[in-house]
C-alpha cells in the first residue's frame, strides 16, 4: 500500500514518493527555549514522531533523517533572561535561560515517548548560513538594506516570474489579503506592507552577530530566516516534507518557502507540506487568561506520558482536538489494559490492519481502533504495533509501580490489608472482609479475586 500525506500546498491527499528513497528528509519547527512547552506544542512533537516512526519503519532506520530545531534568539527569550537574570548581563542570562529550558523541554518530550530527531540544530550555531542566504536574496533583487535592516519584498518575488512559487500560494492568500489580515510592523524605512524583516540591528546588550550586506551595525536574525538556514544546513536546498502546527502556514512557513526558492531558485523548498490542527482544553481556547494554560510538565505530574501519547493521537492530526479529562482517564485505562495484555509479550511485525491506516494520512484514530482488535487474537501483533506507535516502553511491572508511585499508594499496607482479608474470608468473617475492601477501594486500591488468589491495581 501506498503512504499517502495530506499537502498543505495543494490541498490534497498526494502519494508519498520521496526525493531519494536512501535519504528520506523531514524538517520540523521547534520549540522557542523560553518557557515551559504547554499541551498544544505536544501535539506536533507526537505526530510528527509518529510520522518518523512510520517513515523508518518503511525506509529503514539509517534511511530517514528528521530535523527539529530549536530557537534560541528571540525577543521572548531576552524578556524572560531580563526577568529571572535581573543581576547577570543579558546574553549570560539568555545562556541560563535557554539551557534551563531546553533540558527541560526535551525531559517532557521524552516522557512522552518521542524519539529524539537525528538533528537538533540551535539558531545561533547557524548565523553565519543565514547571512549566506541573505546575502543571495540581496543580489538577486529580493531582499534590500534599510537602516540596519535586511528586509525580504514579496512583491518583488511575485513579480519575478522567474520559475518561483507565488508568494502565498501556502496559505492560499494574495498579497491584498495579507496586507488586510496580517499584523504587520509599521516602519518608514519599508517599501512594501508585507516586507519583512531577515535580519535587523541589536540593541544595546542584546546578541549580535556581525551583520551581512556591509552593515557596520551589529545585529541579529528575524525569526523565519532561521528555519530556511537550519534546513538547508542539514537537509538541502530541497528536501521532502517540512512539517509544523497549523498556526505557522502563515507567515512563518510563507515567509521560509519565500526565502529559500529565491535563494536557491527552486520551484519548492519541501515537497510536502503537513500541518496539525490546533488544540483546545475542555471545548475552550488554551489561554493564561481564562486559567487553563497546561504544560506539559504539569500534566506529567498526574500522568504517564504514554496517557498523553494516546490521548492525543485518538484524534487525527489535521482535525481540532478537545483536551478534556474524561478522555485522559479513559486513555489511561485503555493503556493499563494493553500493558497487562501485551507489555511482556514478544514483539512480532506491526500488523498489517494498524499500518494501513497510518499510511492513509497518518490515521492513527483507525490504528487505534484496529488495535482493539488484535487485543484478543494476536498479541505478538498487538505488542509490535504498539510498539511502532511509541507504546509499551516499560514492562507491565514497571507500569504497575509508576501508577502506585503517582497515586501515593504504599504496596507493603496493600499486601498486609490484602492477606488480613485473605485471613477473614478463610475464617468466613465476611463483614471483616468487606471492612478492608472498601478500605482499600478508599485508598484507590481494585481487587480481583480469582481461584490463584487475590490480585490488585490502581483504579483509574
Amino acid at each position: 500500500m501506498e503512504l499517502r500525506l495530506h499537502d498543505t500546498l495543494t490541498r490534497e491527499k498526494r502519494t508519498f514518493v520521496p526525493l531519494d528513497p536512501k535519504n528520506v528528509r523531514m524538517y520540523v519547527c521547534g520549540p522557542t527555549v523560553y518557557d515551559f512547552a504547554h499541551i498544544g506544542n505536544a501535539r506536533p512533537v507526537i505526530v510528527f514522531d509518529v510520522l518518523f516512526r512510520l517513515l523508518r519503519h518503511r525506509y529503514g532506520e539509517a534511511n530517514v533523517k528528521y530535523v527539529r530545531n530549536i530557537t534560541d534568539v528571540d525577543d521572548k527569550i531576552n524578556d524572560r533572561a531580563a526577568r529571572d537574570f535581573p543581576g547577570l548581563p543579558l546574553n549570560e542570562a539568555i545562556r541560563k535561560v535557554t539551557e534551563q529550558t531546553g533540558k527541560q523541554f526535551h525531559a517532557d518530550v521524552d516522557a512522552l515517548g518521542a524519539l529524539r530527531p537525528t538533528v537538533e540544530p540551535r539558531a545561533t550555531e547557524h548565523i553565519g548560513e543565514m547571512r549566506e542566504i541573505i546575502e543571495k536574496l540581496i543580489a538577486g533583487g529580493f531582499a534590500y538594506v534599510a537602516e540596519d535592516h535586511v528586509l525580504f519584498s514579496p512583491q518583488a518575488m511575485n513579480a519575478a516570474n522567474a520559475g518561483l512559487p507565488r508568494y502565498g500560494a501556502l496559505s492560499n492568500r494574495s498579497l491584498d489579503e495579507m496586507v488586510a489580515g496580517a499584523r504587520v510592523d509599521v516602519a518608514p524605512y519599508k517599501k512594501g506592507n508585507t516586507d519583512f524583516v531577515l535580519w535587523k540591528p541589536s540593541k544595546p546588550g542584546e546578541p549580535s552577530w556581525p551583520s551581512p550586506a556591509g552593515i557596520a551595525a551589529q545585529g541579529r536574525p528575524g525569526w523565519h530566516i532561521e528555519c530556511s538556514a537550519m534546513a538547508w544546513k542539514h537537509l538541502g536546498e530541497h528536501f521532502d516534507i517540512h512539517g509544523g502546527g497549523i498556526d505557522l502556514v502563515f507567515p512563518h512557513h510563507e515567509n521560509e518557502v519565500a526565502q529559500t526558492c529565491c535563494a536557491f531558485h527552486q520551484q519548492r523548498m519541501a515537497n510536502y507540506w503537513m500541518h496539525n490542527g490546533f488544540l483546545q482544553v475542555e471545548s475552550e481556547k488554551m489561554s493564561k487568561s481564562l486559567g487553563n494554560f497546561i504544560t506539559i510538565h504539569e500534566l506529567l505530574k498526574d500522568w504517564p506520558g504514554e496517557v498523553l501519547r494516546l490521548n492525543m493521537l485518538k484524534t487525527h492530526y489535521r482535525s481540532p482536538i478537545d483536551w478534556t479529562m474524561k478522555s485522559l482517564e479513559e486513555s489511561a485505562k485503555t493503556l493499563d489494559d494493553w500493558y497487562r495484555i501485551a507489555a511482556d509479550a514478544v514483539p512480532g511485525e506491526p500488523d498489517a490492519s494498524v499500518v494501513e491506516p497510518l499510511l492513509d494520512d497518518l490515521n492513527t484514530p483507525q490504528a487505534i481502533a484496529a488495535l482493539h482488535g488484535l487485543r484478543g487474537n494476536d498479541i505478538a501483533g498487538l505488542a509490535g504495533s504498539l510498539r511502532l506507535l511509541g507504546f509499551l516502553a516499560e514492562s507491565a511491572a514497571q507500569w504497575e509501580r509508576r501508577k502506585q508511585q503517582a497515586s501515593g499508594v504504599d504496596a507493603k499496607e496493600v499486601e498486609r490489608l490484602i492477606a488480613e482479608r485473605t485471613a477473614a474470608r478463610g475464617r468466613k468473617d465476611f463483614k471483616e472482609s468487606d471492612r478492608i475492601r472498601d478500605l482499600l477501594a478508599a485508598m484507590g486500591v481494585a481487587i480481583k479475586d480469582s481461584k490463584e488468589g487475590t490480585t490488585w491495581e490502581i483504579a483509574r
